[in-house]
């Protein structure tokens, strides 16, 4: 069994919170009317904070020993699931290229980033300390509650 250092799920975490919040400032700033724009300045806060929370975790990180199939298997799940489906460089591109142009289409877009975040966290957790899963618990709620959120204000738009 291999001995897992939890930095590199904080630091994949942290990724993510970083480029939803440069995702939120974006959106803010393309869609300035109604209450669209206070959706995702709040969104982009709470992203800030989540990533104070992982950067806290990585201060009090310790070795741990996930039950793997094979060495590594565990990680490597996550770092191509954190790389792959969340706020990737392509999704970056994809933003910079002005292809969301519509209000409806962020709001999918940022869905669907909350959903994917929401599943690496889920699995995550299973490779943290005990005292340190109470928190991503925590993450994993506010992530849904913003889900649910960009969920209400699109079928405002209907």
């Amino acid at each position: 069994m291999s001995v897992f250092d939890a930095s590199e799920v904080f630091n994949f975490a942290i990724r993510i919170e970083e480029n939803g919040e440069k995702f939120y400032r974006l959106m803010s700033e393309k869609f300035k009317g109604g209450n669209l724009r206070d959706t995702f300045n709040f969104l982009a806060d709470e992203e800030v904070k989540h990533k104070e929370i992982f950067a806290g975790f990585l201060k009090n990180r310790e070795l741990y020993e996930p039950a793997e199939s094979f060495t590594g298997e565990y990680l490597e799940y996550l770092r191509s699931y954190a790389d792959g489906h969340i706020f990737t460089k392509e999704n970056a591109a994809y933003l910079a290229s002005g292809k969301i142009d519509s209000e409806k289409h962020a709001l999918q877009f940022a869905q669907d980033r909350e959903i994917d975040s929401i599943l690496y966290y889920l699995e995550a957790k299973n490779l943290v300390r005990d005292s340190q899963k109470q928190a991503i618990d925590k993450i994993v709620e506010e992530e849904r509650r913003h889900y649910l959120k960009l969920l209400q204000i699109k079928k405002t738009l209907t």
